[in-house]
């Protein structure tokens, strides 16, 4: 069985379970899940969403929307259905074990937006000894393909939101259309170079690509500035704006 820590976020409105070992959703799930514009009717497609911490910080700030979330990792579907109910959210919630690039027929629909947290390290440098974490980590030239296949699933003026090791941005983008682009930097404080960006594209946009400020993380402290804290502790938003044009 596997051993599991109990987890909060967004100030403790979140409580999940997530495997002790392998790959653990934290900063970068939040930051996700705060870009993706979703109204209160929308239905919303997590493509690998692991434990479902993305998805439950979601649907906290966005009461009413429908969350559908595919995992390859069967026991990790099984979890995130667990963490729903843990947060009273299972009705708004539907789990499916499959491959997030080929998705089963009864996901092969338009969904208002989709989002996912992909595996985005290339490879470089020593993999991570568990298994788990490397496939969560490592995308072994198939990053493309994530990019491809949540756009696929978007209806059209809809949006696509990814978060990104920044130094892959020019892979994604490369199979994206050139226009309904917004590129949100995530700078882990003000004196250093993003580590991560959130990419959004609105599908069948005419809007040209915009280069947004995006947010610092830290002070020179290593305290959370005001801005992230309104993200990561008060459920607050990422304003990522766009024309639906």
């Amino acid at each position: 069985m596997t051993t599991c820590t109990e987890d909060r976020f967004l100030g403790g409105r979140i409580v999940a379970r997530q495997p002790a070992k392998g790959f653990r959703s934290g900063l970068d799930a939040v930051m996700l899940a705060a870009a993706v514009p979703a109204g209160a009717e929308d239905n919303v497609l997590e493509l690998g969403c692991g434990a479902a911490v993305a998805g439950l910080c979601l649907a906290a700030r966005v009461a009413g929307c429908a969350v559908t979330g595919i995992d390859r990792e069967a026991s990790l579907v099984v979890l995130a259905g667990e963490n729903a109910s843990l947060n009273a959210m299972a009705s708004r919630f539907r789990f499916v074990a499959g491959d997030a690039l080929s998705p089963p027929p009864e996901l092969r629909k338009a969904y208002d937006h989709v989002f996912c947290n992909p595996p985005f390290h290339a490879g470089l440098g020593q993999r991570s000894r568990s298994a788990a974490r490397a496939v969560a980590l490592y995308d072994d030239g198939l990053l493309s393909r994530w990019i491809v296949s949540g756009l696929k699933r978007v209806r059209s003026k809809g949006t696509l939101s990814v978060v990104l090791r920044a130094d892959r941005l020019s892979e994604a983008l490369a199979v994206l259309p050139s226009l309904g682009i917004t590129i949100f930097p995530l700078w882990p404080s003000r004196d250093r170079p993003a580590a991560r960006v959130i990419l959004q594209a609105r599908k069948n946009s005419r809007a040209p690509l915009g280069l947004l400020p995006g947010l610092v993380l830290h002070e020179t402290d290593g305290r959370y500035t005001p801005e992230a804290d309104a993200v990561l502790r008060d459920a607050g938003s990422l304003a990522l704006g766009g024309s639906t044009l």
